[in-house]
């Protein structure tokens, strides 16, 4: 049974070398849309950037699958087609009797690898190729941005999206909960409202469909509904749901549920990168779109 067929480039970025460092992926499928992927690590090394943009390439894929996997790094390609061989043999020491560097990650990459059927191409670096390109600007956009905490596994990760549209006064949420590897879905259309409010009531409504008390991580695209939660909330209360300038507060009772599920539960808010969200974050924007497109 033939496998089916995917094409990956991947890249790494780190300035300085070493210092803060990320990763880039794009994912052509043979059938279904791109997909990409990058992270950011804060203490790094350029090497062990573009053995993570490959490692977690072939993670990403949920089943084995036939890849051209494309890479402007040799150290990666002949690492991990030729070099690699002879370290397992001598027990991760190199010819000179040195601990294999990064071997962490040789090892994760060469086990990963045996699900899949892998050929790992070389191409040359900023030479005009659009993927690769890609792949690049994915690693060197995530070095620069935030770390999101999305490998904390004592908490749940509540990944918000949201849709509205205007002229039709409609609109939609959805949320993708996460809790170490089980996944929960929500959502709902919502009329008559506007983008911000729709942003706190997907909040609320998130935190409402928790069994127990647990620290959470809540990404959203909305500086609004963050800066709302973490740094005004306070003070519109004290201020009687005022703002400073003595106006009533905007969406003042989706506001006081929130503050009040916040009391019961430990909320820490993240805004994510529109251009390059998490997965299940990308994943909640669809799923919010798809609940308008059914309604209409």
């Amino acid at each position: 049974m033939s496998l089916p067929s995917v094409k990956i480039y991947t890249d790494g970025s780190c300035s300085p070398n070493p210092g803060p460092g990320g990763w880039g992926v794009v994912i052509l499928p043979e059938k279904g849309r791109k997909k990409e992927l990058s992270g950011k690590v804060i203490e790094t090394t350029n090497n062990r950037m573009e053995l993570q943009a490959a490692l977690e390439a072939l993670k990403s894929l949920g089943h084995p699958c036939a890849v051209e996997l494309y890479t402007d790094s040799k150290y990666v390609q002949s690492g991990i087609t030729s070099w690699i061989n002879n370290w397992r043999k001598r027990n991760w020491l190199t010819a000179e009797k040195e601990p294999v560097r990064n071997r962490d990650l040789w090892e994760a990459l060469d086990k990963e690898m045996k699900q899949h059927k892998v050929q790992w191409l070389w191409v040359e670096g900023h030479a005009d190729d659009p993927n690769n390109e890609r792949a690049d600007a994915l690693a060197v956009a995530a070095r620069g941005r935030p770390v999101l905490p999305l490998d904390d596994e004592t908490a749940v990760h509540i990944f918000l999206g949201i849709t509205w549209r205007q002229k039709l006064k409609i609109g939609s949420w959805a949320a993708v909960l996460r809790y170490q590897n089980h996944y929960k879905v929500i959502g709902e259309l919502v009329e008559n409202s506007s983008a911000n409010r729709i942003h706190i009531q997907s909040a609320c409504n998130a935190l409402r469909s928790l069994k127990r008390k647990i620290p959470v991580h809540m990404y959203t695209s909305s500086g609004y509904l963050k800066d709302g939660a973490g740094n005004w909330l306070r003070g519109w209360k004290q201020n009687g749901w005022q703002t400073r300038d003595g106006k009533a507060v905007s969406n003042k009772e989706e506001w006081k549920q929130l503050s009040s599920l916040l009391q019961s539960q430990a909320v820490s808010f993240h805004v994510i990168d529109k251009n390059m969200p998490p997965c299940c974050s990308q994943e909640a924007k669809e799923l919010a779109g798809e609940l308008v497109v059914v309604e209409l």
